[in-house]
């Protein structure tokens, strides 16, 4: 069956957007102001319309068939082109509601988020937030399809890239602040009064904070390059899990030195020097290209700016 344009309501496309996004027919509905049958009268008309089954019910939620993986990011640019040739030129935070789903980690998310939540408050803006969990170094295939809003994080290969690919990109960055990895440890962990060598770090139990779950970071990569290596005998995705964990027992790990506070254990952790050079820690903010010029997008960034200016994300 072949899809006729001509006839096709553009507000189909619309549902199928927050649906996608939502992972849900009711809480889709809530977004376009639509009930729940309405939903998914409309979702069955597109169906209808592209010949293909677009969703499969679970116990979940609404899952999306490969179908929908494969239309989503062209809808979703789309409606956001025509969005933005639409809308006013300018954007009024007291007057037009929005909301931003952004990408960043536990510990990013405790130092930036409660700084955007006090600008948002001030400023009485009609702006609503959602954090939404960073599983991974590289985060342009969630922006390209249009699952966040934007991502704030370290993300060396991605920004590897995107500098060799210059203005071929679709992703947008600047950066926020540095700081820098530091060896973490209990209050009177053997090795917290003894000067630490290589080989002492290496002969510890290690504790490795990893989005993937991949037991291998950029200590071990260090590590490799000098002929050592050590063992990790947990990874965790979160950085205030790796804070209790090493609260409370021998092993060691390596955090930005800014997410130390954010684990929520300060008082517990100390801080050591590593015992082998390792690249700055340089947390960037990323962003669509198809975003770049939308007011509202602005002041979004502009808010996540100022509060990284501000050093309320360093302290």
């Amino acid at each position: 069956m072949s899809l006729n344009f001509r006839t096709l309501d553009l507000n189909l496309l619309r549902v199928f957007d927050a649906v996608m996004a939502e992972g849900s027919l009711t809480r889709a509905g809530e977004v376009l102001a639509m009930t729940q049958p309405a939903v998914s009268h409309a979702v069955r008309r597109l169906r209808e319309a592209v010949g293909d089954d677009l969703f499969v019910r679970t116990a979940h939620g609404m899952n999306p068939t490969p179908r929908a993986e494969t239309l989503w990011p062209q809808v979703r640019s789309a409606l956001a082109t025509l969005r933005q040739a639409l809308a006013p030129a300018d954007f009024d935070a007291q007057r037009d509601a929005v909301q931003w789903r952004l990408a960043m980690a536990d510990a990013t998310a405790a130092l930036i988020a409660p700084g955007l939540v006090a600008a948002i408050e001030t400023s009485r803006a009609l702006a609503n937030l959602r954090v939404m969990p960073l599983t991974t170094r590289d985060p342009r295939r969630l922006l390209d399809a249009g699952e966040v809003d934007l991502a704030i994080g370290f993300f060396p290969e991605a920004l590897s890239a995107l500098v060799s690919e210059g203005g071929e990109s679709h992703v947008r960055h600047t950066r926020l602040y540095t700081t820098r990895y530091v060896c973490v440890m209990r209050r009177g962990h053997p090795l917290a009064d003894v000067p630490m060598t290589l080989d002492s770090y290496c002969r510890a139990h290690h504790l490795l904070v990893s989005f993937s779950g991949r037991a291998y970071g950029f200590v071990d990569q260090a590590l490799h390059a000098l002929g050592h290596q050590r063992r990790i005998v947990l990874t965790v995705n979160q950085f205030f899990t790796a804070g209790r964990v090493v609260a409370r027992s021998d092993l060691l790990t390596v955090l930005p030195e800014g997410f130390v506070e954010a684990t929520g254990y300060r008082d517990e952790l100390i801080t050591r020097e590593l015992p082998m050079t390792m690249i700055p820690v340089t947390v960037e903010m990323l962003w669509h290209l198809r975003n770049d010029a939308d007011p509202a997008h602005r002041w979004l960034r502009g808010q996540v700016q100022t509060v990284a200016a501000s050093g309320t994300a360093l302290s």
